[in-house]
């Protein structure tokens, strides 16, 4: 099966949870005897196709910054949508066009009908109309059609999450039975392997430094633990838009000696080496389809400290017994019976609270940490996506 991949930013050009889907999918399949292609922004210098871990990745245009103004740049994304026009002149079996930044799901659907394929379609988060016009204002309306027009055109969509099939369906209206959900998945065999570094922490976060992920509530949240713990470590890992403003911030809370800014890390061992170092995974962000990162930290064997948001998909990995239904009784009992993490609510003194259950009690769930992520491993997961690009072929 020749199978294109669509997604303007790519790994490990751009480090972020769904570009590093794309490209594990890739390579994964490619070891299975698929000729995999992964179309999106040229990052590299050279031929604008390239090899690289069995996969052929293509620059169809010229880079472009993704973010603006600390906001994702529209031009960019109709920049390349228009650019995706340019797969009508690839050949493949099956395709799959991440359902983000939306432009390029018209010039995909486009080509399909041309050349008579199905367009799967990859889904992490759906943002809606709400979201839209926290994020834009009142533009947000155009931003909120543009979504809902672009979730129509895929004959099969790819969620990765419930939380995302959900919010298809009750946000943008689109039939269930289009939507199959796969989730993210990690090499678990690979990050087994890795050692600990010698570097230690007691908390770490690693990601894209954007404001969503609320990494200043982090930083203000070790301000917090710091008269009790005058010590206390955190490593930050990733680089954005926010990054400089995050800095000052520490600077301005005299924090220095105590959070270390890693900045992005080529080679995904050390990062996996850090988190296994540490004590406890901070993910405050506010929105996540998923958050891949909470199933890697678990995989090296600490626990992971999340917040109770409604766009964070995230909070949904952490098993921890039963919820109460107001937020009061979620949070208490949240951080009881707590198997591989905890959901707090998104403020530093239940952050704080939730970090130092995780520094106390990590070395306690370990085992179940590891146990609860082994059925994302790619092993389990990558035959069922490889089924759905086959049956879209299937139907031609």
């Amino acid at each position: 099966m020749k199978l294109a991949l669509v997604y303007d930013a790519i790994y490990p050009y751009i480090k972020g949870g769904g570009e590093k889907r794309f490209y594990d999918i890739g390579t994964k399949l490619a070891k299975k005897n698929h000729e995999v292609h992964l179309y999106g922004m040229k990052f590299w210098e050279g031929e604008n196709v390239i090899k690289r871990d069995g996969i052929y990745l293509h620059g169809i245009c010229k880079e472009k910054p993704l973010y603006v103004n600390n906001k994702r740049s529209i031009k960019q994304a109709i920049y390349f949508g228009l650019n995706c026009f340019k797969l009508i002149k690839e050949d493949f079996d099956a395709i799959d066009c991440c359902g983000f930044p939306y432009f390029s799901l018209f010039p995909a659907k486009l080509t399909c009908i041309i050349k008579g394929k199905k367009l799967n379609s990859t889904w992490h988060e759906v943002w809606g109309k709400d979201y839209w016009k926290e994020y834009l204002g009142w533009k947000g309306i155009f931003g909120y059609w543009i979504e809902k027009i672009a979730s129509k055109l895929p004959d099969k969509i790819i969620a990765v999450s419930e939380d995302t099939k959900k919010n298809l369906i009750e946000k943008l209206r689109v039939l269930e039975e289009k939507i199959i959900v796969i989730p993210n998945a990690i090499d678990i065999e690979k990050i087994e392997k890795v050692k600990p570094s010698k570097e230690t922490s007691d908390v770490i976060f690693a990601g894209r430094l954007l404001s969503h992920k609320n990494i200043d509530v982090l930083i203000r949240t070790i301000a917090i633990l710091k008269p009790i713990n005058p010590a206390i470590k955190c490593i930050i890992i990733g680089d954005g838009v926010e990054r400089e403003n995050l800095q000052n911030l520490v600077k301005t809370l005299k924090l220095d000696k105590n959070i270390i800014f890693k900045g992005f890390l080529e080679k995904l061992k050390d990062v996996y080496g850090l988190i296994k170092s540490s004590k406890v995974f901070v993910l405050p962000s506010s929105r996540e389809g998923f958050g891949i990162t909470v199933i890697e930290a678990n995989a090296c064997g600490i626990p992971v400290v999340t917040v109770n948001h409604k766009g964070n998909a995230s909070k949904d990995l952490i098993k921890e017994g039963h919820h109460g239904r107001t937020p009061k009784d979620f949070l208490l009992k949240s951080l009881q019976g707590a198997k591989n993490g905890f959901v707090c609510e998104l403020n530093e003194k239940d952050l704080a609270r939730g970090i130092l259950r995780g520094m106390k009690e990590g070395k306690e769930m370990k085992k179940d940490c590891i146990e609860i992520v082994k059925k994302y491993d790619w092993d389990e997961i990558v035959g069922k996506v490889e089924e759905i690009y086959k049956i879209g072929e299937d139907e031609r």
